[in-house]
């Protein structure tokens, strides 16, 4: 059987490449793809040969083709039907982490069964939830807490979902696109333009990937205040204001990155643990206002600049799905 994957093959550049599955192994699964998603963040600094090569190894998708900085085989959204594999998964719907093809071989360990009240688009959001509940995990939200999410991408928008769920916060979330206020008002949270930011913050998220947002998020923390850093800035630089009120008020600024399960939960949960229970945290139609614009593969080379980096003032996708049936 032959499959056709996305390949990204210098700075800007992509093509679908054709290569034969092996025959898959008793630990691993044959998978026919339904639908990816694209993780914008990262998958942005991937097309634009932005990763540091110190960072190489860390950023490396678990299941990545290829080499940074290209030629590569990159990404970690897939969800398809395992056509062939272990019986408790044969003809099973699954999320695997995994790049943009047609249809792969993986092991059947990283193949988790998606609920059934979890339609296929919606359930490439896994990875994206799964970086929501890790953050939250390090974050350690309390009930009652004065909370800022500053950013309102798709992260801070699964984050400020979750934090919804929690009884007695003060949630607010921040972002210069005026058009995110109805998502993260129908999430239970009031929504306000970076200036408008409150102040004496007990928690702030940030999610921007943008200096001017963690700088914001650092001067809206209380005294004794958490600030989590949930962007990645690749290999730009981030100026701060570590001067000023930072020592006097006691700021925390804590990191947060999906690669390790979170210190709070870390032996407690394993990686497909997280996963699973991201998956069913997706049982909520709400969340299918983060998606699209829906790309057919076939058109993913062409598409995929544009759905990186629409031109500005255009409209700014949340999590592009690449559909293959």
């Amino acid at each position: 059987m032959k499959a056709k994957a996305l390949w990204i093959t210098g700075p800007y550049q992509a093509e679908l490449r054709e290569h034969a599955l092996e025959v898959p192994g008793p630990d691993q699964a044959l998978v026919v793809t339904h639908a990816s998603g694209i993780s914008r963040g990262t998958e942005r600094l991937v097309f634009a040969g932005r990763v540091p090569e110190s960072q190489w190894p860390a950023m490396r998708a678990p299941l990545q083709y290829g080499e940074f900085p290209a030629p590569l085989s990159y990404g970690y959204a897939a969800v398809g039907t395992v056509k062939a594999g272990p019986a408790h998964l044969h003809g099973r719907r699954i999320f695997c982490l995994h790049p943009h093809h047609d249809a792969f071989v993986a092991p059947a360990a990283m193949c988790i069964p998606i609920p059934d009240a979890v339609p296929d688009r919606r359930a490439v959001l896994a990875a994206n939830m799964e970086t929501a509940v890790n953050i939250l995990w390090d974050a350690r939200p309390l009930v009652g807490e004065r909370v800022l999410v500053v950013g309102a991408g798709v992260v801070g928008l699964l984050v400020t979902f979750l934090l919804g769920r929690m009884p007695g916060l003060d949630l607010h979330v921040c972002d210069l696109d005026a058009t995110r206020g109805d998502l993260a008002q129908s999430f239970g949270a009031a929504f306000c333009a970076p200036e408008d930011a409150p102040p004496e913050r007990d928690l702030v998220i940030h999610a921007s990937a943008s200096p001017e947002g963690l700088r914001l998020a650092l001067s809206r923390c209380g005294f004794e205040g958490r600030i989590v850093e949930a962007s990645w800035f690749g290999d730009k630089a981030c100026d701060l204001p570590l001067g000023e009120a930072f020592h006097s008020k006691r700021l925390s600024l804590i990191s947060t990155q999906v690669g390790q399960v979170a210190p709070a939960m870390r032996g407690r949960r394993t990686h497909g643990d997280r996963l699973a229970l991201a998956l069913s945290l997706l049982d909520d139609a709400r969340l299918d206002a983060l998606l699209g614009p829906d790309t057919p593969f076939s058109e993913l080379p062409n598409a995929l600049g544009a759905l990186l980096s629409p031109p500005s003032g255009s409209h700014q996708p949340l999590c592009p799905v690449v559909t293959y049936l």
